[in-house]
């Protein structure tokens, strides 16, 4: 340091002018006064006084002796640092200090000094400023770099700074903090770990939460100073993450917390990091894995992150940890999606895949917070997520978790309330996601009461808001129910009758206690309030919370009083709003953090609130549909075309009328009602009857004016409407008139006298007018009906065909191509049913001759005059129309008691007619009935033919309707404890006596032992047991093994005395014994009681017989594996989520997939059934359309499913047909052939045959006679029947036919009867009808013999309507038409086939795997459907039906 020697050897020490000697000697007043004076003169010096400095340089030194740098007194001590930080100042670059030991101690005097910058109300704190002001302009610290403990100068000064740093400084203090701070690191040559730890300690959440101020101090410290301190950094994390040295620093547990906050200071500072990190993702650690994942989570999802696109790598190594083995680190980064899909939405498609997979994971929370992520996104901005994404909510509606469920639920309903409702964001946005209204209804089938409620609530709350002003609740609701789809608008209906139902339940719990109590009354409302649990969650639960209940309602007579109000037909909305109210409000007394009590009174004050619909509302929605009519709604505007509008509010309107009719009572509404009635719309015409029917009660009493007006339109509807507005127009008269037999019998005799049946277009309305008031007043025309049905529904009508119509290979057609005649024979058998509905009476015999009739038309197969006159369509119609008339009449106990054995097992063969829409249409029919508990159980045994049907959805339907009777049926047992006398007609395990009788008289059971046949009473057999089995209740299974044991010790009541028909009965309960035998475990136990067994089925046991004879063939036994039956859910396997972490997610068709009625996981020796339905959305192409198939050579024959992989099997005899494998990814309908159905071509077998037309025997030189070009013809046409497949064997209605060998003892061989003499035409002749022969099943065998048609015409005389109805009795032994005499020689020539068909190719089984046009089954079993008509005017109106031929699936003997 260059200074005068000689003035510094001196010693003496210069003052500035008027200070005085500065010693221990003054006071420290005196000592503060004149050190003031010395920071004053130093404060004005500046670098270039050289003589000022030499001058003062003792003074300088004298300032750092230890006297002052040790002084007790503060202020002496912060004046001595400002003069020293002058000092440094003013000697700059050189201090006048040269010891190293000195040196370090005036800095850190200087750093003790700048703690009093905390106070920064002190009176001295501007000094403290000026002390850090000069040191961080000079950047005096720099000086110790060349000391040895430069370092703990350093870290002392950080600390000093972070500690003193607070709110209350100022911009210019945190300026020159920073401006220190980063001096040392810039200007320095090496950052120390423990420095770093002191800058970097800040950042760690704990100490950021404390100081604030020091955490942004430390932010912009390495801001300031990144590239200088990165290199230190990356070392530190290196020696951290990679090194895993952890004692280096401190601050190595935070090691992730500082990475994300290095990150977000400046992502510079951990570039050579984040390498390290994706090799964290891949650590074996699972707790370190998850540590990574969070701190990734953050870093990708920041707002204004771009880690994604700067390290594609690492995201992608992210992305994996979605599949992670560990749970919590899939659940980490479902969570963060919600965030990345909000902050960034160009990442969502990367993140769908994944999400797709998790919304799939076994793991309940996961698939929660998938739904919770992707809806929050929604939320912020429905841009932000896409179709698939919201697909994936949509899919979790049926998880198989209820909190999962409703995560979904609720999310959609927000949705869809945000976007929809309120259109937050537009047309575009509300369009995208216009399915959610249909989708969130749809969940209404599902069996959980949770769904159900959680439906309704989100009804009520998000879809129409309750809280609404009147007339715009009634806007939304109009206009929602116009665009709701149809299984959709099935379920809103549903909801309402639900809740009417519970409704009228807790009324009548009311008026219960509105009686003296007494013991029959206490048990009235036990029953009451069992019955009104079972309407709420948790029914256990709830039948506690509802007995207590029930006592407050006996107690409080204000509880009783607002309840009385809430379900009364007149309760207004805002009275529902207010006695709810009022009783939550005495329920929750005294208040309680959870009160499940009170929430499960709340879900039942929700489901009976009426809190959408009352009078006022339903003239709001009259007004609204006025103005629809009147064309000044915003019916447009809406997406909704004015006529649809109309027709759905009128819909919509007469679902209200039967849930709330009491509201349509105002003559404004009722005069609306009536212009609605001559409008032009025939369905607008038709709801608005049916609401009159509904709410017209009072009409004649209250609205006299209204009766006047109304009365001519009913008149007129009933004459000359359509069918069902005349059906509607007879029931409002029967409803609101009380003078109707006036007003009957002005209808009744103009169309009697009318009717003409050379004009059977103009037959139908009479007819349905006719049969309906037959049905509402028999009494009063009973002798002009029996004449009517006598003389001309059946000689004219029905036993005449007088049009011919135009053939067509058809099995099915639209309804509007149904031929009148048809339509009007239909009508005509509907009017004797109802003609007989209505009389409930057999004492004239007319319910045995109608019941003749109907079977003599199921032998016939619809064509009962035999003339060949009526088209296929429309025989495939009349048998329809038979079968379901005598369900029908079955249903009635005096109708039911007529029915013989033979006449009830040909209509069971409905079940397998070779069309598939009558198979479709008598299913839904049966299954009707049956859920009603109007049909006798034996009709369910009907279904176990179900089990040869080759449609999978057939069979998953007839499993359904299966599932839901057994349910409803030992529901009401367990409600009807008292109803033991009727167990045999209601228990579901005595259908096991009706189903093995049905068997042994199923006319495909021909020869006893026969192994392949065996094999089918056997898939029937378990069609039905399987799901009796799935649980074994008081021991059923042992109850089912003492039935079938017994009925082994009985012999059948149709041939008690006939020995193969009772073998065949043996035989079938031995089927049924190793079934059970092999799926159940305690099968052996004792039976609970000694079944009963039906008389009119089977004799009394006899008790010196003991039948213990198995009379299965050994070679059975192979085939009964054991394993236990599946369970019957009937979601099916929907909502199993995947087994392991990023298993491949199922598609949507198979979650949502009702379970086939036999997997083979339920019968293993059944590999051919079904696993699922398929969509139908999957399937593009309507079911009546001619499909061109693709062709494939024919692959190795080898044993294959006996339903699905017929196309893998052609013999090589197959080749002069000309037919070619089709594929099967084009025709679905391949899946469920018969594997060796071919096969069947070449070999003739002797089987019974059931159903329609049979195939004659052909030669090989009448196969090979046709010309090669024509069996190109029969290759297009043959792949054309998708849906009328026939059930599996042999056709089915008629009795069985047997070749010249086979003809039984004392019947003569037969060649024919009229209809196979008129196909024996050459075939030069049909040259214009051969495409459509190709798709017949027109090839004969020789006949059984028959007799003359002239001799089986049925006598109908017209005066009397026994004689008119009475008919040869059905066949005791056959099903199908009695034998005719052969009339034709034998000579008479066969009728042969284009293509070269050999005799049994043209059964072969196109079976459909194609949907109902609705998505699910199940949708069709709902209790408020639309009716499946058999008529032309209304049958079938929301199925595609197809048009082409069925065949017959050959049994695997014939394939032999």
């Amino acid at each position: 340091m260059a200074h005068n020697k000689p003035k510094v050897n001196d010693g003496k020490i210069t003052y500035p002018p008027g200070v005085k000697e500065i010693s221990d000697k003054i006071s420290k007043e005196e000592m503060v006064r004149r050190l003031k004076m010395v920071v004053k003169t130093f404060m004005d010096m500046d670098q270039d006084s050289e003589d000022e400095k030499e001058l003062y340089l003792n003074l300088a030194l004298h300032l750092a002796s230890d006297f002052f740098l040790k002084h007790p007194d503060k202020d002496v001590r912060l004046l001595v640092a400002c003069c020293l930080a002058d000092i440094f100042r003013i000697y700059a670059p050189e201090a006048p200090y040269t010891s190293p030991d000195k040196l370090k101690d005036i800095f850190m005097f200087i750093t003790r000094q700048l703690k009093g910058l905390e106070d920064t109300k002190s009176a001295q704190f501007n000094r403290y400023f000026y002390l850090l002001e000069n040191i961080a302009w000079v950047k005096s610290y720099n000086i110790c770099f060349e000391l040895e403990d430069s370092n703990d100068i350093f870290t002392q000064l950080y600390r000093t700074l972070f500690q003193v740093i607070n709110n209350g400084h100022n911009q210019k203090v945190h300026m020159h903090m920073v401006d220190l701070m980063s001096s040392i690191v810039c200007e320095g040559d090496t950052v120390s770990q423990e420095l770093l730890d002191t800058v970097l300690v800040n950042l760690v959440p704990a100490h950021k939460n404390l100081n604030k101020q020091a955490y942004d101090l430390a932010k912009a410290l390495l801001k300031r100073t990144a590239q200088a301190v990165e290199p230190y950094i990356t070392n530190f994390f290196n020696q951290v993450l990679m090194l895993g040295k952890t004692s280096i620093s401190d601050l190595s547990e935070h090691v992730f917390d500082l990475i994300l906050e290095l990150y977000n200071i400046d992502c510079h500072l951990l570039l050579s990091v984040l390498p390290q990190l994706e090799f964290k993702l891949k650590s074996n650690d699972n707790e370190e894995r998850l540590a990574v994942v969070k701190l990734l989570a953050k870093m990708f999802g920041a707002k204004d992150s771009e880690l994604a696109s700067q390290n594609k790598p690492l995201w992608q190594c992210y992305l994996g940890r979605f599949n992670d083995i560990h749970v919590p680190i899939r659940l980490e980064c479902v969570k963060f999606a919600s965030h990345c899909l909000v902050n960034h939405p160009d990442l969502a498609k990367d993140l769908t895949e994944f999400l797709k997979v998790r919304s799939h994971d076994p793991e309940e929370a996961i698939r929660h917070d998938v739904i919770v992520s992707i809806v929050t996104a929604a939320k912020k901005d429905l841009s932000l997520v896409n179709d698939h994404l919201l697909n994936f909510v949509r899919e979790r509606t049926l998880d198989k978790r209820w909190r999962v469920r409703r995560e979904a639920m609720m999310g959609l309903a927000q949705i869809y309330k945000k976007y929809c409702l309120q259109a937050e964001a537009g047309k575009e946005a509300s369009k995208q996601i216009s399915w959610i209204k249909d989708k969130l209804l749809h969940i209404y089938y599902q069996n959980s009461i949770d769904d159900k409620l959680l439906v309704e609530r989100i009804f009520a709350q998000f879809m129409v808001p309750h809280n609404l002003e009147t007339s715009e609740r009634m806007k939304c609701l109009y206009y929602l129910y116009a665009t709701l789809d149809t299984n959709a608008v099935k379920a809103l209906n549903e909801m309402w009758k639900c809740q009417n139902m519970l409704r009228h339940h807790v009324r009548d719990l009311l008026d219960l206690h509105k009686q003296p109590k007494s013991d029959p009354t206490d048990k009235a409302i036990f029953s009451k309030v069992m019955i009104i649990a079972k309407n709420l969650p948790d029914p256990g639960k709830a039948q506690d919370f509802m007995k207590k209940f029930d006592q407050f309602l006996e107690e409080d007579e204000r509880i009783r009083s607002h309840l009385d109000v809430l379900v009364s037909p007149n309760c207004s909305c805002k009275q529902a709003e207010g006695c709810v109210r009022e009783i939550t409000r005495k329920l929750s007394n005294p208040k309680q953090p959870t009160n499940p009590f009170l929430e499960m009174v709340k879900f039942l004050l929700e489901r009976i609130a009426p809190v959408h619909i009352d009078t006022e509302s339903i003239s709001a929605l009259i007004k609204q549909i006025n103005k629809s009519i009147d064309g000044t709604a915003d019916d447009e505007e809406e997406g909704v075309p004015t006529d649809e509008a109309i027709r759905a509010g009128l819909e919509l309107l007469k679902v209200l009328s039967f849930t709330h009719s009491i509201s349509f009572h105002s003559a404004e509404t009722f005069e609306s009602l009536l212009q609605c009635l001559k409008m032009e719309d025939e369905k607008v015409a038709e709801a608005a009857l049916q609401i009159f029917r509904n709410t017209g009660q009072k009409i004649e009493d209250d609205f006299p004016h209204i009766r006047s007006a109304l009365l001519p339109v009913l008149q007129q509807k009933a004459k000359k409407g359509t069918a069902r507005q005349a059906k509607h127009a007879i029931h409002c008269i029967h409803a609101i008139f009380s003078s109707k037999e006036t007003q009957f019998a002005q209808i009744f005799e103009p169309l009697h006298k009318s009717l003409d049946p050379s004009s059977p277009e103009q037959l139908i309305t009479p007819l349905i007018s006719i049969g309906h008031i037959a049905m509402l007043a028999p009494e009063q025309f009973s002798a002009p009906l029996k004449s009517l049905v006598a003389g001309f529904v059946v000689k004219d009508l029905l036993m005449n065909d007088r049009f011919p119509v135009k053939k067509t290979t058809k099995l099915w057609v639209p309804d509007d191509e149904v031929c009148p005649e048809t339509l009007t024979k239909i009508q005509a058998m509907k009017m004797m049913v109802r003609w007989l509905m209505g009389m409930r009476t057999n004492v004239n015999k007319s319910g045995t001759s109608t019941l003749r009739l109907l079977t003599a038309i199921l032998h016939s197969e619809g064509d009962l005059t035999e003339q060949g006159k009526i088209s296929k369509p429309d025989m495939s119609r009349l048998r329809l129309a038979a079968g379901c008339a005598v369900l029908k009449l079955a249903q009635e106990p005096c109708y039911y008691e007529i029915i013989t054995l033979e006449q009830f097992q040909l209509c069971a063969l409905v079940m397998n007619d070779e069309c598939y829409q009558v198979r479709q249409i008598f299913a839904q029919k049966l299954n009707k009935g049956l859920a009603k508990l109007r049909l006798p159980l034996e009709y369910m045994a009907i279904f176990s033919l179900c089990a040869k049907d080759p449609a999978k959805e057939r069979r998953a339907h007839a499993r359904q309707c299966l599932v839901k009777n057994i349910n409803i049926r030992r529901e009401y047992l367990k409600q009807h404890a008292a109803v033991s006398e009727k167990l045999l007609s209601l228990l579901p395990e005595y259908v096991v006596p009706y189903t093995i009788h049905l068997l042994t008289h199923d006319p495909d059971y021909v020869k006893v032992q026969d192994i392949e046949q065996l094999k089918d009473i056997k898939e029937c057999l378990w069609f039905m047991l399987e799901i009796l089995m799935v649980k074994n209740e008081n021991n059923s299974h042992a109850f089912i093994r003492k039935m079938v044991e017994n009925i082994k010790q009985t012999k059948d009541v149709q041939g008690p005395d006939d020995p193969k028909m009772n073998e065949k009965l043996y035989t079938v309960c031995d089927v049924a014994m190793n079934i059970i035998i092999s799926k159940s475990t305690t099968y052996s136990l004792e039976s609970p009681k000694d079944p009963v067994l039906p008389a009119k089925y089977f004799t009394h046991p006899d008790k010196n017989f003991n039948n213990s004879k198995n009379y299965l063939p050994s070679e059975m036994k192979a085939f009964f594996t054991p394993g236990k039956p599946k369970a019957t859910n009937v979601l099916g396997a929907v909502n199993k989520p995947l087994s392991s972490a990023g298993k491949q997610a199922q598609t949507k068709s198979s979650r949502m997939e009702t379970m086939s009625n036999a997997s083979s996981n339920s019968n293993p020796s059944s590999p051919g059934r079904s696993k699922g339905r398929l969509d139908s959305t999957e399937i593009d192409h309507s079911e009546n359309e001619d499909i061109t198939v693709m062709k494939n050579p024919p692959l190795p024959a080898k044993k294959m499913d006996k339903r699905e992989d017929s196309d893998h099997l052609r013999s090589e005899t197959d080749k002069p047909r000309g037919r070619k494998k089709a594929a099967s990814a084009i025709s679905l309908d391949q899946e469920d052939r018969s594997s060796a159905e071919l096969l069947d071509q070449v070999k003739p077998t002797k089987t019974s045959q059931r159903g329609r037309k049979r195939a004659a025997h052909t030669s090989e030189s009448d196969e090979q006679q046709w010309p090669e070009e024509k069996r190109s013809k029969e290759d297009l046409l043959e792949n054309e029947d998708e849906q009328n497949s026939p059930p599996k064997k042999t056709k089915r209605g008629r009795p069985p036919k047997v070749t010249i060998e086979e003809v039984p003892k004392g019947e003569t061989q037969g060649k024919g009867g009229k209809r196979s003499r008129k196909k024996a035409i050459s075939v030069e002749g049909e040259t214009g009808d051969r495409d459509n022969e190709n798709q017949e099943q027109k090839q004969k065998r020789t006949r059984q013999p028959r007799t003359p048609k002239k001799s089986q015409r049925i006598e109908t005389p017209e005066t009397d309507v026994n004689e008119s109805l009475s008919m040869e009795s059905t066949p005791q032994k056959r099903r199908g038409r009695p034998p005719k005499m052969a009339t034709a020689p034998q000579s008479q020539p066969k009728k042969n086939f284009r293509g070269g068909r050999t005799r049994r190719a043209v059964r072969e089984d196109d079976s459909s795997a194609e949907m109902d046009s609705h998505h699910d089954s199940s949708l069709e079993n709902m209790d408020i459907s639309q009716e499946s008509s058999v008529d032309g005017v209304n049958a079938a109106e929301e199925n595609e039906f197809s048009t082409l031929r069925v065949r017959r699936k050959p049994n695997k003997r014939e394939r032999r």
